[in-house]
């Protein structure tokens, strides 16, 4: 049995490079549906409903690709074309989700107390999530299909740097254009320009990134996959594997699982109220149609943009912290600092001292991109369903923000509909989740 190679740094780079691309097009998704769907018209108690789709595509469609993938092989590779087929979706959707309402579609209730607007919207963020997941999940398994044990923590650092470089760059985007000059605001309704173009521009961006990934990387032949798959020397002896490797992986599914409901739910209700929040905190108001909300909307892609930045220096941090301490004590440590964060926010009503707030949200989500993955692949290393296996696992992503979503407005109401108090309900989250990371097991 041969082990897999060690990999220069830019082989590893090569990897991950398209993430970068794809992930600005999900930090224009999750900076901006709440704000998209609030100037169609959406009534801040259902906001997080809008919120279901996303991680319920990505529960539907990412198994299904790490299923599909597993078993393709062609001359263009065994993720690649998944890859490819994800991004040119993306980018058609795109061009389409922020002009929703610009069509001169209807603004009367139409189905569900949706207007025609909200609906084609609803129908477009739709396909530009089950999108995103078809692009986003290839680069996880060819990490986990390549990479050997010793060098998973700087490829996944490496992951987690341009996944948070690709947010800082699609969460400023709105803020650069109003200083640009491009408009800010719009007729009821309609999306502003600033938006609109920063789609736009993100779509482009995306392509061309995908482009470099699909040019400069060649995965493993079918032959060297069988070369480093662990040979068991017979057939009782593999059952018995078998067997085992079930229950590990049933218990590394339970394990960080519980972990990761707690901070996907944390998240998706930064996602869904920080706009909301920010307005009525730093600026005043909650009426969406106004100049002040507007403005926090850009401002929250600022804040976002510095939760990048934080995120790109604790995913530098990464390696240094696993080789000083446990895997599972750095991770625990990236999620309470996260949640320091996020209650904090309370306090905050200045915009400039809100920044220093996401700053250390950002540790927490540079955590959760890294460590659940370091930890899951290692357990599957040289398992030849690695990719249904991640599909699998990235129900334990989808399924807390579904629960949160569906939840939101009825939490929202017992705190007074005070959106700043979702984002501490998030901190409390944190902590839970950085308790239950002492029932996973490294080895």
């Amino acid at each position: 049995m041969k082990s897999l190679p060690n990999l220069s740094f830019w082989k590893l780079f090569n990897i991950s490079a398209g993430f970068f691309g794809v992930q600005i097009a999900y930090a224009l998704q999750s900076a901006n549906i709440s704000r998209i769907f609030a100037t169609l018209g959406a009534d801040p108690h259902q906001l997080s409903f809008f919120w279901v789709l996303p991680p319920l595509m990505g529960m539907i469609v990412q198994p299904i690709i790490g299923v599909l993938s597993d078993k393709t092989w062609c001359r263009f590779g065994r993720r690649i074309p998944y890859l490819f087929v994800g991004a040119v979706i993306a980018v058609a959707v795109m061009l389409m989700l922020p002009n929703a309402g610009s069509f001169g579609l209807t603004t009367q209730v139409v189905m569900w107390g949706l207007t025609g607007t909200m609906l084609f919207g609803l129908m477009s963020l739709m396909l530009l999530d089950t999108s995103i997941n078809i692009a986003m999940q290839p680069f996880k398994m060819m990490v986990g299909d390549m990479v050997n044990e010793q060098q998973k923590s700087v490829a996944y650092s490496i992951q987690s740097f341009l996944c948070n470089a690709g947010s800082l760059v699609g969460y400023l985007f709105p803020y650069v254009f109003t200083y640009l000059g491009i408009s800010n605001i719009a007729p009821e309704g309609v999306i502003p320009n600033s938006v609109i173009y920063s789609f736009y521009v993100g779509a482009a961006i995306l392509i061309l990134c995908v482009i470099y990934t699909t040019l400069n990387v060649r995965e493993y032949s079918p032959e060297q996959m069988k070369a480093y798959s662990v040979e068991c020397p017979s057939a009782a002896s593999a059952a018995s594997a078998v067997r085992g490797q079930k229950v590990s992986i049933s218990s590394i599914f339970l394990s960080i699982g519980s972990v990761q409901f707690f901070c996907w739910a944390a998240f998706m209700y930064m996602w869904t109220y920080t706009n909301g929040a920010i307005a009525a905190q730093c600026w005043g108001t909650t009426d969406v149609y106004s100049a002040g909300y507007q403005e926090a909307g850009n401002w929250v892609g600022v804040a976002f943009a510095v939760q990048a930045i934080g995120s790109v220096i604790w995913a530098a941090l990464i390696p240094m912290l696993t080789r000083l301490t446990s895997t599972r004590i750095a991770y625990m440590l990236s999620l309470l600092i996260g949640a320091v964060g996020f209650v904090s926010t309370l306090w905050v009503t200045n915009q400039y001292v809100l920044l220093g707030s996401f700053l250390l949200v950002g540790c927490a989500w540079a955590g959760m991109l890294a460590f659940p993955f370091i930890l899951f692949t290692n357990a599957l290393q040289g398992n030849p369903k690695m990719g249904t296996y991640l599909g699998l696992f990235n129900c334990t992503i989808c399924l807390p923000q579904i629960v949160a979503a569906v939840f939101g407005g009825a939490l929202l109401g017992l705190v007074g509909g005070e959106q700043v108090m979702m984002l501490v309900i998030a901190g409390v989250f944190l902590v839970v989740g950085s308790l239950c990371v002492f029932t996973i097991k490294e080895k």
